[in-house]
């Protein structure tokens, strides 16, 4: 018994040429499917080229890293131990992010034991889902920002409800003695839908109104601090 689990400690079987080199063939395809991805689905206001690239090479390590440990278990003892000491500083700034960068370690897993049939299923998967729910899920919204004088307020948000119907969300009201500012929230699809039924836009509809100085349409981000 003793003499078995030292052998198994202690031997590792070697990988062919061959195999190494369709394993890391395999990566670098997966890997650049994984950047393509990551590309067509960014939705944000900022796309890091870098980070993409990064998940390229956090795939290939992983790869290398599966393809140095084999099936030697104090190999893998040990870069446990090697890596529990390494300290990642930079911060994920998004969970879609954090998904992306787990996505390409399992790929990297999945190559360096050569199960290439799992990770190309895997892979396609994640593809058609990720295209499904971005093209039904995902609807942009627009904040409506309106300055103006005091005595244009009521006007202001008679103008709103009527516009829209009364389904424009106010998210946040400031009135001085001077002056008042509205914030609403409106989907995409009910600003397109407006805009067709009014013939006229609500900046330029509300600008007509007397005391309105500023009408501002800003696009609403998820990750709006990156």
């Amino acid at each position: 018994m003793r003499e078995f689990i030292i052998e198994n400690l202690v031997n590792a079987e070697e990988i062919s040429l061959n195999v190494v080199l369709l394993n890391n063939v395999i990566t670098f395809v997966a890997a650049f499917f994984i950047m393509f991805t990551y590309k067509i689905t960014y939705s944000g206001a900022a796309y890091s080229r870098k980070f993409n690239v990064s998940l390229g090479m956090i795939t290939i390590i992983t790869t290398l890293i599966m393809s140095v440990i084999g099936n030697n278990i104090a190999l893998s003892l040990g870069m446990v131990g090697a890596l529990s000491i390494i300290r990642f500083r930079t911060a994920v700034k998004e969970v879609r992010d954090a998904s992306f960068i787990f996505w390409g370690i399992a790929v990297g897993i999945g190559c360096g034991v050569s199960q290439y049939m799992l990770v190309g299923i895997g892979c396609i998967t994640i593809f058609l889902f990720m295209i499904v729910t971005r093209q039904v899920i995902t609807e942009n919204r627009q904040l409506l920002i309106i300055q103006g004088s005091l005595d244009a307020q009521n006007k202001i948000e008679a103008a709103v409800d009527v516009y829209f119907k009364a389904k424009a969300h106010l998210t946040m009201k400031n009135v001085t003695k001077e002056s008042c500012e509205f914030v609403y929230t409106i989907s995409e699809g009910l600003l397109k839908k407006a805009k067709e039924k009014n013939i006229i836009s609500i900046d330029q509809k509300l600008m007509e109104l007397e005391g309105v100085n500023n009408v501002n349409l800003v696009e609403q981000l998820d990750d709006i601090g990156r």
